[in-house]
Order: C-alpha cells, then sequence, then structure tokens
C-alpha cells in the first residue's frame, strides 16, 4: 500500500499514530478503538507507566504494540529497544503476528524467542540487529546470560499475562532480566488477575501507573455458559452426546492433565471425530502442525490443557467444552475466551461433577453471577448444585419409621428445577452469528 493517504479514516485516527501504522490498522481490519485500546493508547504514547487488568480477547495486544511502534518509528537505532514477555510459546507467537501485521509497513524488525526449539535460528536472527524481542522469560534468560542477546539499549517492557507467569514460576527468570534493563524505561503490565506476588511486582516495577481496569467485568456477552451435571464416569459419552447433538462447528475441549488430552483426543478420533490434541508434551514441530490444522479446519475439535490455553486464537470457535473444571476460577475466563469473539457468539459448557462444588463457588462469586444449570436427558447427575445466592443452610434428612431415606417433602429424590435437555425445553438451539 503505497498510497497511505487513499486509506479510509477510523476511530484509531484520533490518535494521531504514525501513517504507516495506520496502514497496518487498516490491513487488521480494525475500524474503531476496543475500550482497553482507548484507555491504553493514549498512556502509552504519552511514555506512561500502564496496568492493565483485562481478560484475554479484549484487544490488549493492539493496546501495547501501537504505543511501542510509534515510539520505535520516531527514531531509529539499530538493536533491541523493546522486550515483550509472554508466559508461552503459543502466546508469544500470537502477540508477534499481530505485531507484524500493524507493522507491516515499516522497516521494523522484530524477533520471537522461545524454548523447545534450536537456539541457532534465533541466535543468527538477534546478529540482524532486530528492534523488538517477543519472547518467553526462560529462553530470553538463557541467551542473555550466555551474551547472545543484549538488553541495555531497552525503552519500553512489556509483560503480558503477568499472573500465567506467575503461576509457572517465571518470576524470579523475570527478576534477573529486570536487572539487565536500563532503569529509565517505559513499563507496560497487564494481568486479568492480581494476587499477592503480581501486585508486589507492579508496584516494584511501575512508577505512577495509569490503571485500566477490565478485570473484574464479567465475561463478554456474546458467551452462553452452560454448567452440565454429570458423573465423571458419564463424562466421556457426555461429551460424545453435546459434539453430535449441538451445532459444534469448532470446538475446543479442556482437560486438566497432559495425559487425558492426549487419550481424549485419540479416543474421539477413533469415534470418528477430526480431532487433534496439544499438551504440553509436544515439540513445538508438533504443537505447530497441531495448531495450523485446527485454524484451517481440517480437524474440528482441539483437546488442549490449560499450560497452552492462553495462546491459542483461532478465530470462528462456537464452542468452549471444560471437560474438567479448571484449577482456579481465574482459568475458567482465560478458557471461555476463546469462544465468543468479535461479537460472534459462542457456547462455554463446563461439565461438573459432586467434588467440584468448591470450584464453581469461587467461580460464580469472582463473575458476579450464577452459572445457570442444564441437565442432558439420560445424564443426570445424582446431585443438584446450587449457586451460592441459592446455597442454605439445610437441615439433615429425617428417617421416618421404614427406614427414610433422602427426602424432598414427597417421598422421593428431590427433582432438579433445570428443563431435562442440552439447551433449552424446545430443544437445541441455533447460534446466531454477528457480523464483525
Amino acid at each position: 500500500m503505497s498510497d497511505f493517504k487513499s486509506i479510509a479514516p477510523t476511530g484509531f485516527d484520533r490518535f494521531g499514530l504514525h501513517k504507516t501504522l495506520v496502514a497496518g490498522i487498516h490491513d487488521a481490519g480494525f475500524d474503531s478503538p476496543r475500550p482497553i485500546q482507548s484507555e491504553t493508547i493514549p498512556a502509552g504514547l504519552a511514555g506512561r507507566d500502564v496496568l492493565g487488568l483485562a481478560q484475554t480477547g479484549t484487544g490488549k495486544t493492539a493496546a501495547f504494540a501501537l504505543p511501542l511502534l510509534d515510539k520505535l518509528l520516531k527514531e531509529r537505532r539499530h538493536g533491541p529497544r523493546a522486550l515483550v514477555l509472554a508466559p508461552t510459546r503459543e502466546l508469544a507467537t500470537q502477540i508477534a503476528k499481530e505485531i507484524r501485521t500493524l507493522a507491516k509497513y515499516t522497516r521494523l524488525k522484530m524477533i520471537t524467542i522461545y524454548g523447545g526449539v534450536s537456539m541457532y535460528n534465533q541466535v543468527h536472527a538477534l546478529r540482524k540487529g532486530p528492534e523488538i524481542v517477543v519472547g518467553c522469560p526462560g529462553r530470553v534468560l538463557d541467551l542473555l546470560q550466555q551474551k547472545v542477546l543484549r538488553l541495555d539499549q531497552i525503552e519500553t517492557l512489556v509483560l503480558d499475562e503477568a499472573d500465567h507467569m506467575f503461576d509457572m514460576g517465571f518470576l524470579p527468570d523475570i527478576r534477573k532480566i529486570l536487572a539487565a534493563i536500563p532503569d529509565s524505561r517505559q513499563n507496560l503490565l497487564f494481568s486479568a488477575t492480581m494476587p499477592q506476588e503480581v501486585r508486589r511486582l507492579a508496584d516494584n516495577l511501575l512508577n505512577s501507573p495509569h490503571v485500566v481496569e477490565l478485570a473484574n467485568a464479567a465475561p463478554v456477552s456474546t458467551i452462553d455458559h452452560a454448567l452440565v451435571l454429570v458423573s465423571e464416569q458419564r463424562k466421556r459419552d457426555l461429551l460424545e452426546h453435546v459434539l453430535t447433538r449441538e451445532n459444534c462447528d469448532s470446538a475446543i475441549v479442556f482437560t486438566r492433565t497432559k495425559h487425558r488430552a492426549r487419550r481424549l483426543a485419540e479416543q474421539l478420533c477413533k469415534a470418528g471425530h477430526r480431532a487433534v490434541g496439544i499438551q504440553g508434551n509436544l515439540s513445538q514441530a508438533q504443537r505447530d502442525r497441531a495448531m495450523r490444522g485446527f485454524r484451517t479446519r481440517r480437524y474440528d475439535i482441539l483437546v488442549a490443557t490449560d499450560i497452552v490455553a492462553r495462546g491459542i486464537d483461532v478465530s470462528g470457535v462456537s464452542h468452549v467444552i471444560n471437560f474438567d473444571v479448571p484449577n482456579t476460577p481465574e482459568a475458567y475466563t482465560h478458557r471461555i475466551g476463546r469462544t465468543g469473539r468479535s461479537e460472534n457468539e459462542g457456547v462455554a459448557c463446563t461439565f461438573v461433577t459432586g467434588s467440584d462444588h468448591g470450584w464453581l463457588r469461587a467461580t460464580e462469586r469472582m463473575i458476579g453471577a450464577p452459572i445457570q444449570r442444564r441437565q442432558v436427558e439420560g445424564f443426570e447427575a445424582d446431585t443438584v448444585v446450587h449457586s451460592p445466592q441459592r446455597q442454605q443452610r439445610r437441615r439433615p434428612p429425617r428417617r421416618d419409621a421404614r427406614g427414610g431415606g433422602r427426602g424432598d417433602g414427597r417421598g422421593g429424590q428431590a427433582q432438579p428445577q433445570q428443563p431435562s435437555n442440552w439447551q433449552h425445553s424446545g430443544g437445541p438451539r441455533r447460534r446466531r452469528r454477528r457480523a464483525g
């Protein structure tokens, strides 16, 4: 695009960004800034530190990338001047992909650094003097300690998904990296949640930051949440039922362990589904092939673990199915953020057993709303899970002269309040797609 004057106006024009970035924004298909971008971009352009509390899928990458790129274009120098740290290889790759789109008409160079692959190509690319380094803390620290990577000219530091980096034990590595970066720099830290250690890091890292807080908002309204009660033994059959009866154009199924992800993907393939698994034991090449197959619709179902959840960025995912509940309430928002994007509607379905009550109560408190209980005919669990709002202290059941049992005032088992099919009493509901 040689004629930048022919670009149609967008809502980003008010920021006064470099003309080559405006062209990149146009190619990315951005028409108007999202809330986090409207708040973050002006502060970033003004050189202020930023603390962003926001969920996945809110537009964070463009929010920090555009000010970063604009600064680099104002003064060109050789070598790394911006460092973006992410917790996983998938997320680092996703960030780099979006930055490349935005910087398409600039001559800025970038490198993506992560483990699981040979250092040779990364070392070779570093010798070309890229201005932007996107990477995972472990490999960045390795190259820094080997004196292959220099960070003494870094002007902008971005920590994305800091809470996930804390969960993965990266904070010690991050502190060592910070010691090699000039103190006079701009810092942007993004996190969906703020555990104590991340709060301490933010307090030490950020100087009078501009705070953008979107994290406490309920999950996006385009997601239809469903909670299905089922016994552990029937989960596999229930998954098969949902995948065949629902309008699952493209589904991500989350499990808690690598072993279960691998085994479940194999079982789905044997059942005739086009499924692929992605988890931490795979090589980088294997993970790349799996993701490429899912993006190109060679596979309709992706079975994944939380370790890679944050790096999955695929458009058009119609369903997220939590085969196992996540370890934390915060992870729930990260998982379901894979669907309902770009104003398209999606379904988030969570399989809950009797042992998941504590997680459920904590998750509903965090999102500030109960998740609708639904039952699938033939898969009724032998317990009813109530939301915190309905949770009341109950008297122990009385036993009558005939030996009694579990009573509800009618002499039998308590009857669930939900309709006895998957979506609503009218049967499965087709998703409505919105333009966007």
